[in-house]
């Protein structure tokens, strides 16, 4: 089932979300909801708080080329637990602040743990675009979201930006 998504600024999504306790089918399927959300927006990445979710728990798939077979991942409880010297920038934007794009600065290379959805600890080293993006999705779980990497001026430009799309898209509604 697709869930809306929160936009920027809510202040769920400034808050760090809690680990789960242990995998259950309704988180099983609140992942599944959140790849259909994903691949809907469309996006490369989805955490649990940008859906209003209070849990540790994000989905991403950054198979782009045309033709590639699609690679989803569901990670539960993700923790980086080792990170390259080597910098990466990319352009970055986020399905929780539409059509704002911005240079961020992160290892280029990053470790991930994580308990996949039959249970099972895993371990993946990523790079490139995935190593930015499961660092992106990791840092919605700790309420910190890319615009917060940028200097004052840029992040309350864009923030001003997000509140006159919300105030749009309520006076559509109304």
């Amino acid at each position: 089932m697709k869930r809306p998504i929160l936009i920027h600024p809510d202040p769920r999504l400034k808050k760090v979300a809690p680990a789960i306790p242990d995998l259950s089918d309704d988180l099983r399927q609140l992942a599944d909801d959140m790849l259909e959300t994903m691949y809907a927006a469309p996006g490369i990445g989805l955490a649990a708080p940008q859906i209003g979710v209070d849990a540790r728990v994000i989905v991403l798939d950054c198979v782009k080329g045309e033709g590639e077979a699609p690679r989803p991942i569901a990670m539960f409880n993700p923790e980086i637990v080792a990170e390259s010297d080597a910098l990466n920038v990319y352009e970055e934007g986020c399905l929780s602040i539409p059509d704002q794009y911005a240079d961020v600065e992160r290892p280029a290379e990053v470790t991930v743990r994580w308990i996949d959805r039959d249970g099972k600890e895993r371990q993946e080293d990523f790079d490139g675009l995935w190593a930015t993006c499961v660092q992106h999705e990791i840092d919605h779980l700790n309420g910190i979201l890319f615009i917060d990497y940028l200097k004052p001026l840029k992040r309350q430009l864009i923030t001003r930006k997000m509140v006159k799309l919300k105030k749009d898209r309520a006076r559509e509604k109304a």
